[in-house]
């Protein structure tokens, strides 16, 4: 280990825990079919981003995100840990208020077309991004709704979140 930089092993980390992912999603609809898998694999998706979301607060000494520039700060905090090179997405922050996120490259549709199911595939990965916001009680609106795989329809996968926080009111 102590040849390994802290990169080296953030890498292996994640790269382990995505192949667990895979297999959990291979075994899964081995037994249960695609509906149930997607089903299962949205819900833990879900899930993990709530978990994640606190846990992260935490670490980070946050007790609550009152504002777009602390939630600016935490999601690049939160990124910054959670991706790993061969994740190849990007995101950005426009207006005051609204969160953009795009995958260029998707290793899920990656693995699951390799599976030959990315036909009936329902994309988990912004039911964790999801998952973060409901988890830090924020209050959002997310487009488009996503039904099945973007990239298998031939589009951009691409999600812009619009935040609402309440107005600060100055005292004269």
């Amino acid at each position: 280990m102590k040849s390994l930089s802290n990169k080296e092993i953030k890498e292996l980390i994640i790269k382990c825990w995505m192949t667990h992912d895979g297999m959990w999603f291979l075994h899964c609809l081995r037994k249960t079919g695609i509906e149930t898998t997607n089903k299962i694999n949205k819900a833990a998706s879900h899930g993990l981003g709530l978990i994640e979301a606190k846990r992260f607060k935490k670490v980070l000494g946050i007790e609550k995100i009152k504002t777009f520039i602390e939630l600016k700060n935490f999601i690049n905090k939160m990124f910054e840990i959670v991706q790993a090179e061969f994740m190849k997405f990007s995101y950005d922050f426009s207006n005051h208020n609204i969160f953009n996120f795009e995958m260029h490259q998707c290793f899920a549709h990656d693995g699951v077309k390799r599976i030959g199911v990315i036909d009936q595939y329902n994309c988990g990965i912004y039911d964790r991004i999801d998952g973060w916001f409901e988890g830090l009680g924020l209050k959002f609106r997310v487009s488009p709704q996503i039904d099945g795989c973007l990239m298998h329809k031939g589009q951009r996968c691409i999600r812009k979140y619009m935040f609402y926080f309440p107005e600060i009111t100055v005292k004269h």
